[in-house]
């Protein structure tokens, strides 16, 4: 196991006393009676993050520690977590993703009072899709952009086709639970911006930056998105840099693919969702007195 540095266990402590401060439960910020229900991804579910959320269907591997429920606990919000590993809109709105699992979408009601929604990064399978594609071009060529070559704006411009899609979603959220606050929470940065981990994480440096780009869009299009269909878009992407998956343990809030034993590859750790989770409970926090 990697022994931390003593800069590394102070970023750790203070990580872990920031978070205990922000998501100390705080009964007056919110009766038992409001509900809050999380609608999302694998980045809102958390899979591979101990323990297992156990009535969630089997094929979300859903942590029981994920952002939806520290936000819960910290807010005395009564929680229903809809969130999913693999769904894409689609799931939340329309279509079941297992048999077990209906639209995420029907877990609102007229007396929902806070939805968090995270979304968008499987639409089209993006996330897969450049990360298979990155990955595969670099192993062959370990130097230079060739993902960004071979790819240039292919997955960019899937983004921007999808923004009326993730649109619909949010204004159908407010169709269905008039009376929510609705919180669109974005992407926590997964690589950094100068610089790779080549073969931790098969990109090269120049790639990393390529997918990096990628994902600051997707990010921008959900804030658009917010902003256009009244809800309030949580950036998790800025507090995140320095702690993407090529950081050491203890700094990384993103798990690397190699080794990437905390959660799922390329996916927040423990910390990553206690850090999503301040982000998401200040957002609330604010809303609620502004």
């Amino acid at each position: 196991m990697m022994k931390l540095s003593v800069s590394g266990s102070l970023a750790v402590v203070l990580v872990a006393a920031a978070v205990a401060a922000v998501l100390s439960p705080a009964p007056a910020a919110g009766a038992a009676s409001d509900t809050y229900v999380a609608l999302g991804d694998s980045y809102t579910a958390g899979p591979n993050v101990a323990p297992v959320d156990r009535v969630a269907p089997l094929g979300c591997a859903r942590s029981a520690v994920n952002y939806p429920h520290l936000v819960a606990s910290t807010l005395g919000l009564q929680l229903e977590d809809r969130s999913c590993t693999g769904a894409k809109t689609g799931n939340v709105t329309t279509t079941a993703q297992f048999p077990d699992q209906p639209p995420q979408i029907t877990a609102l009601t007229g007396t929902t009072k806070v939805v968090t929604l995270g979304i968008g990064g499987n639409d089209n399978n993006t996330f897969r899709d450049v990360v298979a594609a990155c990955i595969a071009t670099d192993s062959l060529t370990p130097t230079g952009t060739p993902c960004k070559d071979t790819y240039g704006s292919t997955f960019v411009d899937q983004i921007h086709a999808d923004a009326p899609v993730i649109g619909a979603a949010i204004a159908k959220i407010h169709q269905i639970a008039p009376a929510a606050k609705v919180f669109v929470v974005g992407y926590p940065d997964i690589l950094p911006r100068n610089g790779g981990c080549y073969p931790q994480v098969p990109i090269t440096d120049g790639d990393a930056a390529y997918i990096d780009g990628i994902e600051t869009e997707l990010n921008t299009v959900l804030g658009d998105q917010s902003r256009l269909n009244n809800a309030v878009f949580v950036d998790t992407y800025t507090a995140s840099l320095g702690h993407d998956a090529c950081q050491p343990v203890g700094t990384r809030w993103v798990e690397p693919v190699v080794p990437g034993s905390k959660a799922a590859t390329l996916h927040p750790n423990a910390v990553g969702m206690q850090a999503d989770a301040v982000a998401v409970t200040a957002a609330i926090r604010n809303a609620r007195t502004g």
